[in-house]
């Protein structure tokens, strides 16, 4: 029996583009060599009034309607983020409010990798416990945590939401194949915000230090994640029995268009089975996989009975993959 499919999808994005030029106002860098070291053009900063919920609400409600469901139908949400608008309450709960949900919720934080953890969960959930219609959402707004004048990161993040509504998938037909989950704790501080939590509680010196943004090693993030991915995607499709010449497109973290590059040809998957939109988005973390996924179904590329392989990595260092059938199951309204 095929798991989890993906019955409705939507996202959602600030309006303010922020251009590789405009960066050149205030940083010691320029459009082609942003453009040349990572693919990114441009992307989107959230604007005042604008936060990981607000984001979070639009494409949750976007993805609802496409499903042809109301916010009464949903089981349980799921907000995968790493950017959280409060530190309590959880992001899910202002979310849940804003739709007019009426089900459990709660965040899952597995950085760039958050939305495969959560459609696996969800998939898990909806197995063991009966639910039939699980929203699931990756929202961020990094924007607010990476340092302006941090060249190493303040080019690389975007701010925006995806979302998808996860029914129960039917024999044979579209829905969740296989999956591969990981994390390497000892890689932990390759890429993280030292303070803020319980390890570090913020002080006037922490503020004054700047550790309450982003903090990266770009080269160990860069080393480690094509390593990751490779193997990550190698032990979901041979879970399904597949090989990499099977899938009909390959949707991976945008991150950087090298890191993908690189996986893709170890991998031996073509570029253009490779859906890549970091140019215009820059790298939205948990909103990056499924907002790629869906601005390639809403243009036509992803088809009905098409094999998708998805593959995240991020902060922890964590990483998921997960092969999935597209389409409505049997008996599903399309």
């Amino acid at each position: 029996m095929s798991g989890a499919a993906i019955t409705g999808w939507g996202f959602a994005v600030p309006e303010r583009r922020v251009t590789n030029v405009d960066l050149e106002a205030w940083l010691d860098t320029n459009d082609a060599w942003i453009t040349e070291r990572t693919g990114i053009r441009e992307r989107r900063w959230a604007s005042e009034g604008e936060s990981t919920a607000t984001l979070a609400t639009d494409a949750g409600a976007a993805a609802i309607k496409s499903a042809g469901l109301t916010p009464s139908d949903i089981d349980l949400l799921i907000v995968a983020t790493c950017s959280s608008e409060t530190t309590v309450p959880h992001t899910g709960s202002w979310v849940s409010a804003n739709l007019g949900l009426e089900c459990g919720s709660f965040d899952l934080n597995a950085a760039c990798a958050g939305f495969v953890y959560a459609t696996v969960v969800a998939d898990a959930l909806m197995q063991s416990q009966g639910f039939r219609n699980v929203l699931v959402i990756g929202s961020e707004t990094l924007s607010r945590f990476t340092d302006p004048n941090d060249r190493g990161t303040v080019i690389l993040f975007g701010d925006g939401a995806a979302a998808a509504v996860l029914q129960p998938g039917t024999p044979g037909g579209p829905g969740l194949i296989a999956a591969d989950l990981g994390c390497d704790g000892t890689a932990a501080n390759i890429l993280y915000v030292p303070a803020g939590g319980s390890r570090q509680p913020a002080t006037h010196e922490t503020v004054e230090q700047r550790d309450h943004f982003l903090k990266m090693n770009g080269k160990e993030v860069f080393r480690r994640a094509v390593r990751v991915i490779i193997d990550s995607t190698e032990a979901t499709l041979a879970k399904a029995g597949i090989t990499a010449a099977d899938i009909d497109w390959f949707v991976p973290h945008q991150a950087n268009v090298r890191i993908i590059e690189s996986a893709c040809q170890r991998l031996d998957i073509p570029m253009d089975r490779t859906v890549i939109n970091l140019d215009r988005y820059g790298n939205t973390s948990a909103a990056s996989i499924p907002l790629a996924l869906a601005e390639a179904v809403d243009d036509g590329r992803i088809k009905d009975g098409d094999l998708i392989l998805v593959s995240g990595f991020g902060a922890g260092m964590t990483w998921a993959s997960a092969l999935l059938r597209w389409g409505v199951p049997t008996g599903k309204d399309a």
